[in-house]
Parts: structure tokens; C-alpha cells; sequence
């Protein structure tokens, strides 16, 4: 059987409420002329529909027959009366996890295919009746950075990444129709698609190889490859028969290739830098747009030329960053760049008469004179007599290529052109008419609408707490993140992140439990199996805003925390299914047996208990539980303990059986005894030394003699020594709860080895092997509904055997003693992603929300993973070994009695790493003194009298080790600790050594009292 892959838990905190758009640069345009929209998809994961309100169809499109003679191509562009409203949101979709690289529109314009760095490949159908989501169409195992579409009535895509694949997808549902291995052909590690066009029976790809390669789409072979390019193939276009190819490269040139002579034709030069993006809707190519990395958008047209050479260029826009992507439709342009904008542009009809002037003190130009063979549409305007000469300014025309006979005017950066646009003072004629040739100035100095997008984030700092996130938006602002209630917390304004950061963060040290990324401009946390339970937080350092009452150093799971919540509308539909379940199942027994009577209620109300303290009273009851029933059983949950124990033991006899036990210190009530538990200071600690993610949870018998927990007592068993075996544990931990609570249901894999069964009759040995393979038989699904089908197994088994019995909840979720309210906000984006080996990376297999969990039961039981369903259903977490931290405790000066041996063979010790200084403290003061048999209630706290101290600094009383070894120790080995007396119990101490005599005196005297 195949090993099923991991899945993870990740969850989106919303941003502010905003009117829509992208957060991050925009990546990706698209164009229905038929309906006026404008798809466009960004870094953000985002696509977005907007309505244009234009009227893009050209033929019903006609000329201004009337120009006023006073207007001037510098003047801002007025607004279209067709386009008052201004551009809208019509939809938009969360499609992706990581940047949208690319979109296209297919099938007659109601499909759009988008590529991502998630490497998934998805359709979205606004139109269609499920159009709130994206569907994954295919996967690489790479990022997916370009889409190709032979037609856009096609039913089919293709698609090429950096993962040196194309593959062509059906859009009906049929998957993966062909892939192609670019660099098989050649034995080449190199081959990553950054180019991809399509057009009948030739496909062209690039990539930095700076080659060109032509494919056949329907065998996959390839035809040729044209080389001439120096660097990275950034776009292709092929025209509409299917004999020319025009590639876009970032050594700043345009190559224009003959299919037929299989060379490079004409090598364009207007750009001075990367060019990045074209687009042609030109059934020839004879018009088109190209974009480069300064963000000049420029338009040629080489319709009515003779030669390609002898085609006119100019710069119709400058954009504030690079150009991503350039669609043009009607009579607009539209740009996208590294900002969450997308700019809307007057285009220019070179297609029509328009007026060159010359260049003052300068001849005449060739381009100016020179005729032209007339286009279709210059011819057309021309006998209609109802288009007016227009100006073209002489420093927007760029140079289309070295072969070019007219002089131009000298590219320049952008920020050449903002240094001098900001000089100041009157310039001579002769330096302006240098002006006009020295400096390119775009036709549009302004685009005519500027879509808005918002602010999204761009950078993060996860705080020392483990629950609270710096974040930097596209803004400057800084906010502060609580990862627990999915909220922001407190705004810093336009700051530096570094600065912020010293001022909110903490002394702490917090396991890791949460990955944190603002990739897609919002905050995302990844939850993993391994690692999202392995922190935790003491409940009095919570906001207790919901009056629940804790015990006394109860700890938090915070992984557990925030999922308990996340899905708490999925735990409420599986209780109403469960009962549901419960009502049928035993209907259908009480109609089978005829013994139902009328009015007979569906369940029984238990009464409560009366006692809830029996749990804390009563330690050697085995009959409590540890995790509260859904069905009104308000048992407590346990708190994991927080025992010391000898990380040094001494030397050990061995005993008959030939194994060594492991060492104890004496035990304390700090450790269990009933008589601590019974004081309220120290109340609150559970009866065994096990831990949450203690190895001892499911198999106590398990000895680590690195590192031995000191087990537990009671007052009738008597203090035994280090070296001496405890005979009782054996014994004492087979009847434990958490061996009643899970041996019996548990595969085999995860029971107990080293518990003793009594024999029992052979009869009754058959019975119970009969009724084991009966429950191998029942084979349950391995993810969500696993958990659901194994307790509804256990239902079916409680009725066959005890049928007049009712049947109570198998759902045991956690209460709010264990897990306290929070209410993260209903938005709030919930996701299951699964790593796909095979593809290298991670895929979304479910995505829905805070407020749609209950409603998507049935999705999430088949696609969340099993270790989801027992935490949530039945409260139980993967067992983990427990994180301990080794350290050695002395007296400070030896001022106070030693708590090693007299051999000094107990002195180094470990505990959890949450271990607070006033545990250790507490351990101390028991270890220093005989207890009482009947404590005083107004005896001083050990806190009160003793100091802890750590690199001469006196350490604070709810410091955790954990915190104390990162922010104090600072360096490997065992940390050093020292126990004083703060002078309120002076008969502790003892007194200063002065000569051997006295230090053999004061030894003495310590070792009697430790004996004590």
C-alpha cells in the first residue's frame, strides 16, 4: 500500500475590508472585448474581473470627424463619456496559494487558465454556476510561469515551467493530453519555459538558454531551433499562417523569424533595455506592443512598409516600474507592473495621417518625406475624408532598428528623465531643440484610469511569544498580528520593521509551532503534524475575558488552541451527525427486537456530578478520565506534570531479571503526593510524571536512563532511595488511565509491550480472538472520515453486545478548561494541502472559510488527514517524546544544605523545558526540610524565602527553563543554578565554613537533615 502523503493545516488571517482589488504587483492581463472585462491576476493568488464599461468592438467604432486645433498630445487625456463610471469589480477569486505568473483567455472566452509558482494550473468559469472557485486542471513540479492557447475557442491549453515541461491540458476534464521534455532532445540540465506560444501546428518555447524551439502539438516532437538571441526569451508571438515568430528577449532586441528560411529576418532595437512583454492582435503581427524593464510601452506599426526596417516606432507610454504585461483592446492600452495598479492608456492610431514635424535647426528626416504604401485602413479613412491630420511629436519616435535611416532622439532612463523635468530656469533655444532630441517623451504622459489595488503585505517578524507577527505592508506600515485570534492587535504607523521590533518583543522562549509567509500579501500559517503541537503556554498569562476557571500552572497546547476553533463548526455538525447516527443506529436495534416501547426518549440525560474535585482528592482513582465526554461529563483535563528527575543517576545493582531500573530522587508532594496536592499553592498537578508529548503516554514501561522522570507516590507506599529499584512502578503504571482509555481500541502497533495480562480461560481467549478479527474485518478510510467510521464501528459493537443499553457519544472534543473560547473572525480562509513527491510541491485540496467549515463536512472528512479527526473528534494529539532541558542545581556559597546525595551523584538534573523557577524552587525547599505530616496553611511559600540565580542574575519566578537556558545561560552544556536563602527563614541556613574542623561540622549537619 502506497504511503499516503503529508498533509498540513494552513489558515489565512484576513486584512482590512476593502472595495477589492490586487495587494501585490500584477503579473498577468486578459481582455473579453465581447463583454468589456478585464481579467487580471497578480502575486497575490488573486484574479479579478473588472468591467470596463468601453465599447471595445472596432466596427462600431468611428473616427472623430471634428479636432480642436488647440489640443495638444502633452495634455492630460480626458475622460471617455463612455467610461464615466469608471472601471468596477465584477468578481474576483482566491485562486492560487503563491504568484499567478500567467492568464489566458479559452473556450470562446468562458474559461480562464492561469499558472502559478504553486505549480498548479487552474480554470476558472465566472459565468458558470460554481464560478467562486478555481478548479486544478493539472500540476508541474515546478513553478508554471506561461499559458499558450492555439485559438480562444480551443479546448485545450498548454503550459511550460521550470520544471523543463510542457504539458497540454483538456479543458473539459480530461487531463494531461501531452508532455514534452525540453531538454531530453539534448541531454541538457538546462530547459526552463519562461516563452510559450501556439498557433495551428507549430508551438514555440523559450527560456535563458536563449534559444528558440518549435514543437509539433500534437506528437510532441520537435521541428527545429532558431538561436540568435543573447540572453533569456521572455515572450513569443506567432502569426495567424503560422510562418513567422516574433520573440521578445532580455538583450534588449526583438527578432523577427522565418519559418520557412528558418532564420532571423530583422533584429528591432527600439528598447534599451530587458524587454519583457509583447502583444499583437494583428493577424501578421503588423502592429504590436512591447514593454521593457525601464517600463517603456511602445507601439510599432509596419503595415504599408516595404521593408520591416521602414516601420514606424514610437513611445506611446512610461510606466513607474517594469512592464509585466501589455493587453491593447479598442482604442486602449492597458499596463501591468510590480505595483497593485493596473493603468489604462489612450492608444494612437498610426494607422491614420498624421504630421512629423522637423527637428528645429536640423534637416529634414527621410521618415518624414518618404512615402508609404497605404494600409487598408489609412486608405479607407482617406476616401472617407473624416480623419484629420494628426501631430506626432517628434521625441516619442524610437528608432526601430540600426538599419533605420532617420535620425532619433537618444533613449534615456526614467530617472534621467525625472532629474531634469525638476531643473529649474529658462532654457535657450538651442538647449531645448537638444531637448527634443535628447530625451524620449511618450506620447501619453498620462494614462487616462488607474485601476487601484490595495496594500498588501510584504514583510514579517514572528515575535519571541510564538503568537504575535510583525508585518510591513506595500504602504510602510507596520502591525502587530495575534496568530491565536487571527486579528491585528495594535498599528505602528509608517515605520521601520527593525525599529518596532525591540520595543514589543519579549523574553521568551517559545517551541516552534507555526510557519509563518506573506507571499500573497497576507499572513498565512502553516500548521505540520510534526511540529504544530510542540508549544504551549500557561493559562495565566491568557486574558481570561470568558471567566473560566484554570488550575495552577496549566499549560495550553497552542496548536491545539487554534484548531480547536478554526473547525468548531465542523465539531458542531459531526455532534448533530453523531447523534443523528446514534438515534437511527438504535432505532433500527429496537425495531428488530420489537422492544421499544412508545414515547420511549431518544437518549438519557445523565445527572452531573456532584464532586468535581474527586479528581484532585482522590489520585489513586482510576475510574476518572482525561479527556471530557461531549455527552455532559465535566470531568477537568489533566495538566502535564512537571516532575525532576536525575539526569546522572548513580550506579545501579542489578537485579535478578538482569535489567537496571532507573534512579529517583525522593519524590515531593510537588510530584503527586495527596498531601501537596491538598495545598492551595501547589494544587493542580497530576498524579503521573507524564507529559503531553511524553514518550511515557502510551508505553510507561519505556526506561531512558538519560533522562528518568521521578514517579509518582502515594502515602502508602514509602519514600524509597535513589539507588534502590521501584518495585511498585511496574505494577502502578499498567493500571494506569491512559492504558484503560486507549489499549483496548488501538491497533496493536500502539498498545502497550511491556504490560502483563493475567491468563484467562481458553474460552474466553476465543471469544475475544473472534471478536478481534471481526474488527480487522472493518477496514476504515485513512484521513477524516477514518476517525468518524471507527467510531461509528464502536457504536455497532457497544449495541451487539449490550443492546438495552444507551448509547453515549464516542465524540469527546475539548472543553473550555482545556482549550479556551476564541472567535477568530468567520472570514477567515481555512486550507488542506497535500505535498505532491512526485511533483515537488504542495497542492490545495481544500479551501473554505471559517463560516463554511460545517457546511463543507463531507469535503473535509475525505480530504483532511486522520490526525485532524482525533484531535478535534476525540481530543487526542500525536504522542511525542517531551523536550527536557538538563541543569544543575547548587547551593548558593553553600549557604544552605545540598540536595545532591552524600556522594554528590544526584546533582545534575533534567525537567521539561516549561519548568518554572518556582517549581525548581519548590523542589528545593522540600529537599532542604522534612515536610510536615499536617502542613500549616500560613507557612511562607517556598518563593517567598528562596532566590534562584543564574549567571549572578536573580532569576524571575515564572521564567521557564526554556527561557532560561536562550536568554540567560546563552551557551551550551548544563545550565548552572544557584538556590539562596533571601534571610526570611534563617534556621535554614547554615553557617560559614571557617576551618576543616567547622566544614566537617557543616557537612555533617547537611547530611543529617537531608536524611530527614
Amino acid at each position: 500500500m502506497a504511503k499516503k502523503a503529508r498533509q498540513r493545516i494552513s489558515y489565512v488571517l484576513p486584512l482590512a475590508s476593502s472595495t477589492g482589488g490586487h495587494r501585490l504587483g500584477v503579473n498577468g492581463l486578459a481582455v473579453d472585448t465581447d463583454q468589456s472585462i478585464l481579467y487580471s491576476a497578480g502575486r497575490d493568488g488573486v484574479i479579478c474581473a473588472w468591467n470596463l464599461n468601453l465599447n471595445l468592438d472596432q466596427n462600431q467604432r468611428k473616427p472623430s470627424s471634428t479636432t480642436n486645433p488647440f489640443n495638444s498630445p502633452e495634455d492630460p487625456p480626458a475622460e471617455s463619456k463612455e467610461n464615466s463610471k469608471g472601471s468596477t469589480l465584477r468578481n474576483l477569486v482566491q485562486a492560487h496559494t503563491h504568484w499567478v505568473n500567467d492568464i489566458i483567455l479559452a473556450q470562446s472566452n468562458t474559461a480562464l487558465v492561469s499558472a502559478s509558482s504553486d505549480i498548479t494550473v487552474k480554470v476558472w468559469r465566472p459565468q458558470a454556476e460554481d464560478g467562486h472557485s478555481a478548479k486544478t486542471i493539472g500540476l508541474h513540479s515546478d513553478y508554471v510561469k506561461c499559458l499558450a492557447s492555439p485559438e480562444t475557442h480551443s479546448d485545450w491549453v498548454a503550459s511550460g515551467g521550470l520544471d523543463h515541461k510542457i504539458r497540454l491540458w483538456d479543458l473539459n476534464g480530461g487531463g494531461e493530453k501531452l508532455q514534452i521534455d525540453v531538454g531530453e532532445d539534448e541531454n541538457s540540465a538546462k530547459g526552463s519555459i519562461y516563452a510559450l506560444s501556439v498557433r495551428g501546428s507549430i508551438m514555440a518555447s523559450g527560456g535563458p538558454e536563449s534559444i528558440v524551439r518549435l514543437w509539433d502539438p500534437k506528437s510532441g516532437k520537435r521541428i527545429t531551433k532558431l538561436v540568435g538571441h543573447t540572453d533569456n526569451v521572455r515572450d513569443i508571438l506567432i502569426n495567424q499562417d503560422g510562418d513567422t515568430v516574433m520573440t521578445a528577449s532580455s538583450d534588449q532586441t526583438i527578432k523577427v523569424w522565418s519559418m520557412a528560411a528558418g532564420r532571423c529576418l530583422y533584429t528591432l532595437s527600439m528598447h534599451n533595455d530587458s524587454v519583457w512583454t509583447l502583444h499583437s492582435d494583428h493577424p501578421q503581427l503588423s502592429v504590436f506592443y512591447s514593454g521593457d524593464r525601464s517600463g517603456l510601452i511602445a507601439k510599432t506599426d509596419t503595415r504599408g512598409s516595404i521593408d520591416l526596417d521602414q516601420g514606424l516606432s514610437i513611445a506611446i507610454a512610461q510606466e513607474h516600474g517594469g512592464a509585466n504585461k501589455v493587453v491593447a483592446a479598442g482604442d486602449y492600452i492597458w499596463t501591468a507592473t510590480s505595483s497593485s495598479s493596473i493603468n489604462r492608456w489612450n492608444d494612437f492610431d498610426l494607422g491614420v495621417d498624421f504630421h512629423i514635424p522637423e527637428p528645429r535647426h536640423h534637416r529634414g528626416s527621410s521618415l518624414a518625406s518618404r512615402t508609404k504604401i497605404p494600409s487598408p485602413t489609412q486608405s479607407e479613412h482617406k476616401q472617407q475624408g473624416d480623419c484629420p491630420e494628426k501631430k506626432l511629436p517628434l521625441n516619442c519616435i524610437l528608432r526601430i532598428s540600426n538599419a533605420s535611416l532617420m535620425s532619433f532622439p537618444k533613449l534615456r532612463s526614467p530617472e534621467f528623465d525625472q532629474t531634469n523635468a525638476a531643473a529649474s530656469g529658462k532654457k535657450s533655444p538651442e538647449e531645448e531643440a537638444e531637448e527634443d532630441l535628447g530625451i524620449i517623451v511618450p506620447y501619453q504622459r498620462l494614462p487616462v484610469e488607474t485601476i487601484e489595488g490595495q496594500n498588501g503585505l510584504i514583510k514579517h517578524v514572528m515575535l519571541n511569544d510564538r503568537k504575535r507577527v510583525l508585518t510591513l505592508d506595500t504602504a510602510g506600515e507596520v502591525v502587530m498580528w495575534d496568530l491565536l485570534k487571527c486579528v491585528p492587535i495594535q498599528s505602528f504607523g509608517k515605520r521601520h520593521l527593525e525599529d518596532v521590533t525591540p520595543e514589543v518583543n519579549t523574553l521568551e522562549s517559545v517551541a516552534n509551532w507555526c510557519g509563518v509567509d506573506t507571499r500573497t500579501g497576507r499572513l498565512a500559517v502553516l500548521l505540520e503534524e510534526n511540529y504544530c503541537f510542540d508549544a504551549e503556554m500557561y493559562a495565566d498569562e491568557l486574558g481570561n475575558e470568558e471567566g473560566v476557571e484554570f488550575r495552577d500552572d496549566q499549560r495550553i497546547n497552542l496548536g491545539k488552541w487554534v484548531l480547536r476553533y478554526l473547525f468548531a463548526n465542523l465539531i458542531e455538525e459531526e455532534v448533530k451527525r453523531d447523534e443523528y447516527f446514534r438515534q437511527s443506529l438504535q432505532g433500527k436495534i429496537s425495531q428488530g427486537s420489537g422492544l421499544q416501547r412508545d414515547n420511549a426518549p431518544a437518549s438519557i440525560q445523565l445527572p452531573p456530578v456532584p464532586n468535581l474535585s474527586k479528581w484532585q482528592n482522590d489520585p489513586d482513582d482510576d475510574d476518572s478520565v482525561i479527556t471530557p465526554r461531549a455527552n455532559g461529563h465535566p470531568y477537568p483535563p489533566m495538566t502535564p506534570g512537571l516532575s525532576i528527575g536525575i539526569a546522572t543517576p548513580g550506579v545501579v545493582p542489578l537485579v535478578n531479571h538482569g535489567t537496571s531500573l532507573q534512579n529517583h530522587l525522593p519524590p515531593t508532594a510537588e510530584e503527586g503526593t495527596p498531601s501537596l496536592e491538598k495545598r492551595q499553592s501547589q494544587s493542580g498537578q497530576p498524579r503521573t510524571s507524564g507529559d503531553y508529548f511524553s514518550s511515557n503516554t502510551f508505553s510507561q514501561a519505556q526506561t531512558d536512563t538519560t533522562t528518568p522522570a521521578a514517579s509518582s507516590q502515594t502515602t502508602d507506599t514509602p519514600l524509597q532511595s535513589p539507588s534502590e529499584p521501584d518495585k511498585g512502578d511496574k505494577a502502578k503504571e499498567s493500571g494506569s488511565i491512559f492504558g484503560k482509555k486507549f489499549r483496548m481500541n488501538f491497533p496493536k502497533k500502539l498498545g502497550r509491550s511491556s504490560v502483563e495480562v493475567k491468563p484467562a480461560p481458553s474460552d474466553e481467549k476465543v471469544e475475544e480472538s473472534d471478536k478481534s478479527s471481526e474488527r480487522e474485518e472493518k477496514i476504515v478510510e485513512d484521513n477524516f472520515l477514518g476517525v468518524v467510521q471507527k467510531i461509528r464501528y464502536d457504536y455497532e459493537d457497544q449495541l451487539h453486545s449490550r443492546p438495552n443499553e444507551p448509547l453515549l457519544s464516542g465524540l469527546t472534543p475539548s472543553l473550555p478548561n482545556e482549550t479556551p473560547i476564541l472567535r477568530p473572525p468567520s472570514y477567515t480562509t481555512v486550507l488542506i494541502q497535500e505535498d505532491r513527491p512526485d511533483s515537488g510541491g504542495v497542492a490545495d485540496i481544500y479551501r473554505g472559510t471559517v463560516a463554511s467549515v460545517g457546511k463543507d463536512a463531507n469535503m473535509i472528512e475525505k480530504a483532511a488527514p486522520m490526525w485532524l479527526g482525533d484531535l478535534l473528534l476525540k481530543n487526542q494529539i500525536p504522542v511525542k517524546d517531551t523536550v527536557k532541558v538538563s541543569f544543575v542545581l547548587q547551593p548558593y556559597q553553600d549557604l544552605l544544605p545540598s540536595i545532591a546525595s552524600s556522594d554528590g551523584s544526584n546533582s545534575r538534573l533534567n525537567a521539561n523545558r516549561m519548568l518554572r523557577a518556582k517549581k525548581i524552587l519548590a523542589y528545593v525547599a522540600e529537599r532542604i526540610e522534612a515536610q510536615p505530616e499536617h502542613p500549616d496553611p500560613n507557612t511562607i511559600l517556598p518563593e517567598e524565602f528562596l532566590e534562584l540565580y543564574c549567571q549572578d542574575k536573580k532569576v524571575p519566578l515564572e521564567m521557564t527553563l526554556a527561557t532560561l537556558r536562550a536568554h540567560v545561560w546563552k551557551t551550551g552544556g548544563d545550565v548552572m543554578l544557584y538556590y539562596k536563602s533571601n534571610g526570611r527563614r534563617p534556621e535554614l541556613e547554615l553557617k560559614p565554613i571557617k576551618d576543616a574542623g567547622t566544614e566537617n561540622t557543616s557537612a555533617a549537619s547537611a547530611e543529617a537533615k537531608l536524611s530527614q
